[in-house]
C-alpha cells in the first residue's frame, strides 16, 4: 500500500497537468480562430506527426501544433493528416514485449482532438491492400527487408522503425519479428496511399513532418516527394524545447556554415560557458538528462592505466538509434567496426583500451536488445588484460577518459565533438553530423582506418591539424545558437521525461511580428528561408 499510494498520485498529477495542458491548447485554438486573417486562396501548409506521441504533449508534438499557429497568423492556413486506428501497429504503440498487442488507438485519438483543433485536420483509417497481404505472407525478413511493391521501396521506409521498435539492429527471424514487419509494411502501405490521396485533395504549398525517418512520416515524405512537393522535417535541437526544421533530413542535422564564419569574442565565451557546464555531465537533450552524475577516475583504474603505455577511450552508439541510418558509410553497421577495433585491441597489449557503452543503452522503457555489453560477452572482451568495460549505467566520466587518452575512437556519437573540443585526436568509424566539416580523422575504407589507428598507436605524437577545433567550435556553436529555435518561451517541463506543457502567454507570441522565433520559422516553411536565429540580444 506504502508503494501504491505515491504511484495514485503521481497519476492523478499527471493527469490534472494534461488537462490543463490541453484546456490551453483549446484556449489557443480559439485566440487563433479569431485571429488570424488567412488569405482567400493561398495553398494550405499540411502538417504530419503520428510518430510523435501517443496521450499527452511531446516536445515534436508541440513543435508542429505551434509552427501550424504561426503559420496561420502569416495567413497561411494549416491543415494536418490525422491518424483515425490508421496503421495496424504504429512505432510508438508497439508493444514490445507482445507484438501482438494493438496499439492504444483510442488516448491517441483522443489527444489528436486536442492537438489538432487549431487547424482542419483529415483523418485516415486502415485497410490493408489484400495483394501486398498476399505477397508477404511467407517472406522471411531477410525478403521484408528487401521489398519493394509497385514502385513503392517499401523496406527502405521500415525498416529503420521495425529497429527502433525492436531496439536492435540485426532482425532475429522469428514469427514475433515477422509479423511486426508484416504490419508495418502493410501500415507503411496505407499511409502513402491515403498521404497521396490527401495532397491530392488539399494541394499543399508546402508538408512539415517530424524526422521523416519513421515509416509513417517516412512514407509520408515518399509521397510528397513523388509529385514534387517540397518537404520539411524537424526533430529536437540540441538545447533544452529547442526544435531543428530543415529542408533535408532532421536526423542528419544538415547545416551550411558559412566558410568566413568566425566566432567574435562574445560567442567563444557563451560557448565556453554552456561547455564547462556540458563537461560536467549538466546537460539533457529532448527532455531526458543522460547523466545523473559523473564519477571521477577512482584509484583501482589509475593504478592499471599506469601498468600499460597508453589509454584509448572507444565510444560507441545505441545501435539502433535513427543516426545510424546515415552512419554506415565505411563499415556495414557499429558492430563490424567493433569487431575491427577488437582485433587492433589484440595487436596492442601495450594499450589500455577504454570501451564505454553509449549512456543511453541501457534507459527504463528504451534499453537496447542488441547492446554493447552483449557484444562484450560473447567476445569475451572482459577477459583482456589491456580492456576496460564501461557499462551505460556507470557514471564514470568520458572527459577525465579523454584527458588522459592519447587519442578516441568513435564510431558516430557526438563525444567524438566534444573530444575534438578538448584538444584530442578523434579516429571517427561511422559517418557523423559533424564530418561534413574538417574535424576528426575519418577514413574512406576499412583498410584505411585500420592503417590510421596503427599510426596512432605506434607515434610517439600526434599532430592535430588546427583547424580540426576550430571548425568543430564552429559547428557546436551553429548547432547550439543558429539551428536550435528555442521554445522555452511557450513551453515547460512535464512529469514525463520528453513530454511538455504549454506555457500562459499573449496569443501576440505566435505571431510573425512579436516572436522573432515564430518569424523565422515561417519564414523558413513559408519562403525557403534558413531555418536560423540571430545571435542578437541573447548575447
Amino acid at each position: 500500500m506504502n508503494r501504491l499510494l505515491p504511484r495514485i498520485q503521481n497519476r492523478i498529477r499527471r493527469y490534472a497537468l494534461d488537462l490543463e495542458s490541453n484546456r490551453r491548447l483549446l484556449q489557443i485554438t480559439r485566440q487563433v480562430a479569431q485571429n488570424a486573417h488567412l488569405k482567400p486562396g493561398q495553398p494550405p501548409v499540411a502538417f504530419f506527426n503520428a510518430t510523435t506521441r501517443l496521450a499527452g504533449i511531446s516536445l515534436n508534438a508541440a513543435f508542429s501544433f505551434l509552427a501550424a499557429c504561426g503559420v496561420q497568423f502569416a495567413g497561411t492556413p494549416a491543415v494536418y493528416f490525422a491518424c483515425k486506428a490508421g496503421m495496424s501497429r504504429c512505432v510508438l504503440g508497439t508493444d514490445r514485449d507482445n507484438l501482438s498487442v494493438a496499439p492504444p488507438c483510442k488516448a491517441c485519438i483522443a489527444q489528436s482532438r486536442w492537438l489538432y483543433s487549431n487547424a482542419p485536420s483529415i483523418p485516415f483509417t486502415y485497410s490493408p491492400d489484400e495483394k501486398l497481404v498476399a505477397v508477404l505472407r511467407d517472406l522471411s525478413v531477410g525478403a521484408m527487408s528487401e521489398l519493394e511493391y509497385r514502385g513503392l521501396p517499401l523496406s527502405e521506409l521500415v525498416l529503420p522503425s521495425v529497429r527502433w521498435a525492436l531496439r536492435r539492429y540485426h532482425l532475429i527471424d522469428d514469427a514475433p519479428t515477422r509479423f511486426l514487419f508484416r504490419e508495418y509494411l502493410l501500415s507503411a502501405q496505407r499511409v502513402a496511399q491515403e498521404f497521396a490521396a490527401f495532397l491530392d485533395r488539399v494541394q499543399p504549398a508546402v508538408v512539415v513532418v517530424f524526422n521523416g525517418i519513421m515509416y509513417p512520416e517516412s512514407a509520408a515524405r515518399w509521397a510528397a516527394g513523388q509529385r514534387g512537393l517540397r518537404v520539411i522535417t524537424h526533430e529536437v535541437g540540441i538545447q533544452p524545447f529547442s526544435a531543428f526544421f530543415t529542408g533535408g533530413e532532421a536526423t542528419a542535422y544538415p547545416m551550411d556554415i558559412p566558410n568566413d564564419f568566425e566566432l567574435t569574442p562574445e560567442q567563444s565565451s557563451r560557448l565556453d560557458a554552456y561547455l564547462e557546464q556540458r563537461f560536467k555531465g549538466k546537460f539533457s537533450m529532448a527532455g531526458i538528462r543522460f547523466w545523473p552524475e559523473i564519477s571521477g577516475l577512482d584509484e583501482a583504474f589509475l593504478q592499471r592505466a599506469a601498468q600499460l603505455r597508453q589509454i584509448v577511450p572507444v565510444f560507441t552508439n545505441v545501435i539502433f538509434d535513427t543516426s545510424q541510418v546515415y552512419a554506415n558509410t565505411v563499415f556495414p553497421h557499429m558492430f563490424a567496426w567493433l569487431d575491427k577495433v577488437l582485433e587492433i585491441i589484440h595487436r596492442h597489449p601495450e594499450a589500455l583500451f577504454v570501451i564505454r557503452a553509449h549512456p543511453d543503452e541501457l534507459r527504463p522503457g528504451k534499453a537496447s536488445r542488441e547492446a554493447v555489453q552483449d557484444w562484450v560477452r560473447e567476445k569475451q572482451v572482459q577477459s583482456l588484460p589491456n580492456v576496460i568495460f564501461i557499462n551505460s549505467n556507470e557514471y564514470l566520466s568520458s572527459y577525465e577518459l579523454i584527458q588522459r587518452s592519447k587519442f578516441v575512437m568513435v564510431y558516430n556519437s557526438s563525444i567524438g565533438l566534444e573530444a575534438v573540443l578538448m584538444g584530442a585526436a578523434v579516429l571517427c568509424g561511422g559517418k557523423a553530423r559533424y564530418t561534413e566539416l574538417p574535424t576528426v580523422f575519418f577514413p574512406e575504407t576499412i583498410q584505411a582506418y585500420e592503417e590510421q589507428a596503427e599510426a596512432f598507436l605506434t607515434a610517439e605524437r600526434i599532430v592535430v591539424p588546427p583547424e580540426f577545433q576550430r571548425n568543430a567550435r564552429r559547428y557546436f556553436y551553429y548547432q547550439l545558437y543558429r539551428i536550435s529555435l528555442p521554445f522555452g518561451e511557450f513551453l515547460e517541463s512535464h512529469l514525463n521525461p520528453g513530454f511538455v506543457r504549454l506555457r500562459s502567454f499573449p496569443w501576440q507570441k505566435l505571431t510573425p511580428e512579436d516572436s522573432p522565433i515564430m518569424r523565422v520559422l515561417v519564414e523558413g516553411i513559408l519562403n525557403r528561408k534558413p531555418f536560423l536565429m540571430d545571435d542578437g540580444p541573447n548575447l
